[in-house]
């Protein structure tokens, strides 16, 4: 059973070209609006992605910074609209990209979890079973009762991954997941996802670890200038990944 397939994704960003740096520019500009619309360029991300991923899959995806590895995810989470092309997805997703999307900073670490854990779709009775395991995976027990806005981001991030960790449904689409809090909290992470393969779940992982890429992914892609310019077996496709940097350092 195929559970997600690309075909031909494009996606473009306009930017504009012209440097505000003052309050008086920004409203001078906004009278305006046609030059300023007229002094901006596309800057194209993706340029006909299609790729497919099987049930039960892990598929990697590496490219150097700005190759559109976390647009291309957030296209198929359906934050973006894609341009031109189609995403067509057999399963729920669970998307874990930007952190901190739907926490009330006003609000302790419960609070946030029964907030965010709604949002990803948890009922009110899993969420009260479940909340001590999710502290404890974040690691945060004695941080319970705190106002998130007195977290660091790094305290935040290992909740809201703990949280949706918990909340995973059918396709789980991982950015850069295993690079988040510090030794033992990945340790923890690389547990659960192996129990997530083990159950069946369909992934989709961006990472720039070749360590991670080799280890939990069955096939792997890699990106570069907003194509897809190999496929291949995770080990593959890190021999590539890693060409690719030293050819870059190189020139």
């Amino acid at each position: 059973m195929v559970a997600l397939n690309i075909q031909e994704i494009h996606k473009s960003f306009s930017i504009p070209t012209v440097k505000l740096d003052t309050v008086r520019e920004h409203i001078l500009n906004s009278f305006k609006m046609g030059k300023y619309l007229r002094n901006r360029r596309e800057l194209r991300v993706l340029s006909g992605v299609s790729f497919s991923v099987k049930a039960g899959e892990t598929i990697g995806i590496m490219g150097r910074n700005g190759s559109g590895k976390s647009t291309l995810l957030k296209i198929i989470s359906g934050i973006y609209q894609p341009d031109r092309g189609a995403v067509q997805c057999a399963l729920p997703i669970t998307p874990i990209l930007g952190l901190g999307v739907g926490w009330n900073p006003e609000l302790d670490a419960i609070d946030n979890i029964y907030l965010l854990g709604t949002v990803m779709g948890l009922t009110l009775r899993e969420l009260k079973t479940a909340k001590d395991e999710i502290l404890e995976f974040a690691g945060l027990q004695e941080f319970s009762r705190l106002e998130l806005k007195h977290y660091s981001s790094g305290m935040a991030m290992r909740l809201a991954y703990s949280v949706a960790f918990r909340a995973v449904r059918g396709l789980l689409i991982l950015d850069e997941v295993f690079a988040v809090g510090d030794r033992e909290f990945q340790e923890r992470c690389y547990k659960r996802y192996e129990e997530i393969r083990q159950a069946g779940h369909t992934v989709l992982m961006v990472s720039h670890g070749p360590a991670e890429v080799e280890r939990f992914c069955d096939r792997a892609i890699l990106l570069e200038g907003g194509k897809v310019v190999q496929e291949g077996s995770g080990q593959e496709i890190v021999r590539a990944y890693v060409q690719l940097l030293t050819s870059e350092k190189a020139s």
